[in-house]
């Protein structure tokens, strides 16, 4: 019998998660660690959801702190947020649930008004991976989650084989390979890691004085559901403009108590499918930056607009604008949209999404 995680009561799969490979190490938190050599570059990562749950990373001074936003505890991620965690089997929206694919229509699972976000209810970011391999030392440590979305998985077609690799390297890049096969049925693909980022540390405040730079000159417009216009506009002249360094809060609307901020796909400039800059982040206070690149189309700037008092890891507490992400993606409503690049993955086609987090100090 196969047993389909994503039915599974979410009691049921926190336990199955908490057991997880038996032959895996874990730390006493429960969660997998990887560390260089020097021990001053490390992260943790569970297989609930293929989450990233810590990045440690030296300042400019050599003091290590998390730049990630998370909670303490596998069971605080099966209740909480998507920090951190691998969003599929398409991440941002849908337009009211459903498309067209091949002449028949799909429809999906509604959780987002009349629109599909992150894959459904029950996405990816909510089911169980396998522990494909783990090496948590040495010169290039990784771990390899797997997991098998079955056909007709929150409405999508088709099985679909997916792998995602944490892997570290020197000095402090922190990579992140996600490979998706259809294997029965041609299927929109769109994976992406949504990591809640603060380079002053997590808990530590606003990221609005963070320096961004985005290698981005256009973006995509969204109408008041927060789905593409289909149009794909230059960024000059608007608040959109992070050409040059500029301050995270330097132009953007802040509205107290939720809302406000970016929540908005950048169309990356250069060639899809080459892995290419794509935006940088400094810290002013702690000398801290990331640089990331990727080989997909676009990227979502986030900036935590809805958080609001979330108790995260070591009893810190998360408000608004207390973290980006920076979610390298296919364009949101792709599969709606044939103007954009496409999503659609058919069958014996390898589907993959490569970033990487560049951290200097």
């Amino acid at each position: 019998m196969v047993v389909r995680a994503a039915l599974l009561p979410a009691t049921l799969l926190l336990c199955l998660a908490l057991a997880g490979s038996a032959d895996a190490e874990r730390t006493a938190d429960g969660f997998y660690e990887l560390k260089n050599k020097k021990g001053d570059f490390s992260i943790k990562v569970t297989n609930w959801g293929a989450t990233l749950v810590s990045v440690l990373v030296p300042d400019c001074k050599g003091d290590l702190t998390d730049v990630v936003l998370g909670y303490d505890t596998v069971a605080a991620y099966a209740k909480g947020a998507a920090a951190g965690s691998t969003i599929g089997r398409v991440a941002n929206r849908i337009a009211n649930a459903r498309f067209v694919l091949d002449g028949r229509t799909y429809r999906l699972l509604r959780n987002d008004g009349n629109n599909t976000i992150h894959g459904g209810p029950r996405g990816f970011n909510k089911v169980i991976w396998t522990v494909k391999e783990y090496v948590h030392d040495g010169d290039s440590p990784y771990i390899t989650f797997y997991y098998r979305s079955f056909d007709g998985e929150q409405g999508f077609p088709g099985y679909l084989d997916v792998y995602v690799t944490y892997q570290l390297s020197e000095p402090y890049d922190l990579s992140i390979h996600m490979n998706a096969t259809a294997t029965s049925k041609a299927t929109p693909v769109n994976l992406v890691n949504h990591a809640y980022w603060n380079l002053a540390g997590h808990g530590s405040g606003d990221v609005l004085e963070h320096e961004l730079q985005m290698f981005a000159s256009r973006y995509t417009p969204v109408d008041g559901y927060m789905i593409p216009t289909g149009q794909i506009a230059p960024v000059a002249g608007t608040k959109y403009d992070f050409l040059t360094p500029t301050p995270v809060g330097a132009n953007m609307e802040i509205v107290p108590g939720g809302g406000g901020g970016y929540d908005i796909n950048f169309a990356v400039d250069g060639q899809q499918n080459t892995m290419r800059p794509v935006a940088r982040v400094r810290d002013p206070d702690s000398g801290r930056a990331l640089e990331l690149w990727a080989n997909q189309p676009g990227v979502q700037l986030y900036t935590a607009n809805w958080l609001s008092n979330d108790k995260g890891k070591g009893g810190k507490v998360y408000g608004q604008y207390g973290a980006l992400c920076l979610e390298t993606q296919a364009y949101p409503d792709a599969v709606n949209h044939p103007e954009f690049p496409s999503s659609i993955v058919r069958p014996g086609e390898v589907y993959r999404h490569d970033m990487v987090f560049k951290f200097s100090h």
